[in-house]
């Protein structure tokens, strides 16, 4: 018998936050494989910021998703039926670029077969060992070009990305400063990730705690947030500070234009290095970066938290959670066991 598919597909472009009937959960049959595919049952599902920008229909990197198309968004999957020499059944695999369902079939050679790493969890390649971890290691070594001694902050420091942004800096001898939304996240950042301090910015005054933990001002600023908290770090940078932009979440749920950045012209004044990326920009030097992650991440210098929501029906619901800072690091719905 056929498997039933889930997928959620986008049926009209959220305004504002996601809200129900934006997406709709449908069930189709799973078609049979041709030769060269696979059908995949994923296992977990990424949910990330950039899932709300694909809904809508803006200026972005790639063409957002279209009106009754499937949502788009990457994995881990296991590999249910192969007619691809190099995958079998069980294989566990990363899904690449796919869709919020229970069953894909791809072309066998657009998914890669994930290593068995002693003692490393699955959701280890959600975060420090999948994108994230590639868009923390790529953002801040190759634009932010780490010095020892240098002071790097974070914003959304306690999220996947600026979880592992915060540690690598430690590691490359840097002075780590992260901004967080809560007790808890500022509590992890310096006691397990190992931040030299936190800002909890719904509490303290921004300015004032970055002049107190870092007093000869900021040499790196790896920016996730834009808006408010950006503007203030502008004033503080030092000169030939650097600037990896790697998102502005501030404002992906606005209805209305984000004013600023009022403090833009310190990018000037201090000489200042920006430049936006995204982690496609970097797939030809994965290897690089999931060594020097994999290596770290054994050696116990890197800590990770994974956020785990459980059924593919929680999904659209879910994405709130990256915009209200609920989650602590990566934010991924378990979708099925590799068991079924």
């Amino acid at each position: 018998m056929a498997k039933t598919n889930k997928t959620w597909i986008l049926k009209k472009r959220p305004v504002g936050d996601v809200s129900e009937g934006d997406l709709e959960l449908v069930e189709t049959p799973v078609r049979e494989l041709k030769d060269g595919e696979v059908c995949i049952r994923t296992l977990y599902l990424s949910l990330d910021p950039t899932n709300r920008i694909w809904m809508s229909d803006r200026e972005q990197y790639m063409p957002p998703v279209q009106i009754g198309d499937p949502m788009r968004g990457g994995g881990i999957s296991v590999v249910e039926e192969s007619r691809f020499d190099g995958l079998e059944p069980g294989d566990i695999v990363n899904t690449g670029l796919g869709q919020w369902s229970l069953y894909q079939v791809k072309p066998g050679a657009e998914v890669n077969k994930l290593p068995e790493l002693p003692g490393v969890p699955l959701t280890a390649f959600m975060g420090p060992l999948g994108m994230t971890g590639m868009t923390a290691y790529f953002g801040l070594m190759d634009i932010g070009k780490p010095k020892a001694g240098e002071t790097v902050v974070v914003s959304a420091a306690a999220g996947a990305v600026g979880s592992m942004v915060g540690q690598i800096a430690k590691i490359q001898g840097c002075r780590a400063v992260g901004i967080a939304g809560s007790d808890e996240k500022c509590k992890w950042l310096t006691e397990v990730a190992g931040f030299d301090a936190a800002i909890n910015y719904k509490k303290e005054d921004v300015g004032e705690a970055l002049d107190r933990h870092c007093p000869d001002g900021i040499d790196i600023n790896f920016e996730n947030v834009g808006g408010e908290i950006m503007d203030t770090i502008l004033m503080r940078l030092n000169d030939f500070a650097r600037m990896p932009l790697c998102g502005l979440i501030s404002s992906y749920n606005a209805t209305e234009p984000v004013p600023g950045p009022y403090n833009f012209s310190m990018l000037l004044m201090r000489h200042v290095t920006l430049k936006g990326y995204i982690v496609t920009d970097y797939i030809e030097r994965f290897a690089e970066g999931m060594q020097a992650m994999a290596g770290w991440l054994m050696e116990g210098k890197i800590k990770f938290e994974t956020d785990v929501v459980e059924g593919l029906e929680k999904a659209p619901g879910s994405l709130e959670r990256l915009f209200s800072g609920k989650n602590l690091g990566k934010l991924v719905v378990e979708v099925s066991t590799p068991e079924g």
